[in-house]
């Protein structure tokens, strides 16, 4: 639909099994996980300021950052949690750049 090729798979929920991780392999998929992800479907009683401390108190060298687009918590904290986490001296890289270095 967007004239793009897909190569990345994030499985919903992260559920997966043995067979599935093999089909979409063999499909040419990357499957991709997170290692910090908020439950920001629903607002956070904190709101922005509870995004954005609970991405930071996690942050960890290697990090993938699930946030999902639906929240406007993520919306609000997204813009400090970049300039933040840049000042501790963090960098953001691309799903490319995490497979290259696997390869």
């Amino acid at each position: 639909m967007t004239g793009k090729k897909m190569k990345y798979l994030r499985p919903p929920k992260g559920e997966y099994s043995e067979r599935t991780l093999a089909v979409t392999r063999q499909l040419g998929y990357h499957n991709i996980f997170w290692s910090l992800a908020l439950v920001d479907w629903v607002p956070m009683p904190g709101g922005s300021q509870e995004a954005y401390q609970s991405v930071m108190d996690n942050l960890h060298n290697g990090a993938v950052i699930l946030l999902h687009a639906i929240s406007r918590d993520n919306t609000e904290a997204l813009d400090r949690i970049i300039k933040d986490a840049k000042a501790q001296g963090y960098t953001f890289k691309t799903l490319d750049d995490l497979v290259a270095k696997k390869s």
